[in-house]
C-alpha cells in the first residue's frame, strides 16, 4: 500500500486544495444563497468522490486494499447526485445530506488510516481528518435549522481545516516517495 499511496500523494493534495477553495469561498461569501451553496457542495462532493474511486481502482490494480477508498468515493458521488438531481431540495434535507456525508466520509477516512498505519508513519493526519469530518457531521445534525449563513460558515471552517490536513498528508507522503525511490526498505505489515 505504501508505494501506491505514496506515488499518488498528489491526489490527496488536489482533494485538500479543492476543500480549501470551497472553504475560502464560503468565508468570502457568507451571505451566499443556499442554491449556490448546494452547487458548491455538490461539485466538491463529486470531485472528492471521483478521486476516491480513482484511488480505489489504482489500489485494486496494485493488489492492495481498496475497499475504504471505494466506499468513500461512492459516498461522495451519492451525496453529489442527491444535490444535483433534487435541486429544489429543502434546506433541512440538504443539511442532513451534508451531515450524513461528513460522518460517513469520516468513518471511511479513519478506516483507511487504520490500514495505512501499518505502512507509513503519519496516518494520524488522516485519522484527524476523519475525526474532523465526524464532528462536523454531528454538529450539522445537532443544529440543523441554523440557517444557510451558519451552514456556509460551518462548511467554510470544515473544508478549510480538512483541506489543510489533506495537503499536509499528501506532502508527507510525497516525502515518503523519495525514501522509496532511494531504495531504502519498505516496512512490511505485521500479521
Amino acid at each position: 500500500m505504501v508505494p501506491l499511496l505514496a506515488t499518488n500523494w498528489w491526489s490527496l493534495v488536489i482533494r485538500g486544495v479543492l476543500a480549501i477553495v470551497v472553504g475560502l469561498v464560503a468565508f468570502a461569501l457568507p451571505g451566499i444563497t443556499f442554491g449556490a451553496l448546494v452547487i458548491l457542495f455538490g461539485a466538491y462532493a463529486l470531485l472528492d468522490g471521483i478521486l476516491g474511486i480513482a484511488g480505489a481502482l489504482r489500489a485494486s490494480r496494485a493488489h492492495e486494499r481498496w475497499g475504504w477508498l471505494l466506499f468513500e468515493g461512492i459516498a461522495g458521488i451519492v451525496a453529489a447526485a442527491i444535490t444535483v438531481f433534487w435541486p429544489a431540495i429543502t434546506a433541512l434535507a440538504l443539511v442532513y445530506v451534508i451531515g450524513f456525508w461528513a460522518v460517513l466520509t469520516g468513518v471511511f477516512e479513519i478506516g483507511t488510516a487504520i490500514q495505512l498505519r501499518r505502512y507509513v508513519p503519519g496516518e494520524w493526519l488522516l485519522i484527524l481528518t476523519g475525526i474532523v469530518s465526524i464532528i462536523f457531521g454531528v454538529l450539522v445534525f445537532a443544529v440543523p435549522l441554523a440557517g444557510a449563513f451558519a451552514i456556509a460558515v460551518c462548511v467554510g471552517v470544515y473544508a478549510t481545516f480538512f483541506g489543510i490536513l489533506m495537503v499536509s498528508l499528501g506532502i508527507r507522503l510525497k516525502g515518503r516517495t523519495r525514501t522509496l525511490d532511494t531504495g531504502s526498505p519498505v516496512p512490511l505489515p505485521s500479521r
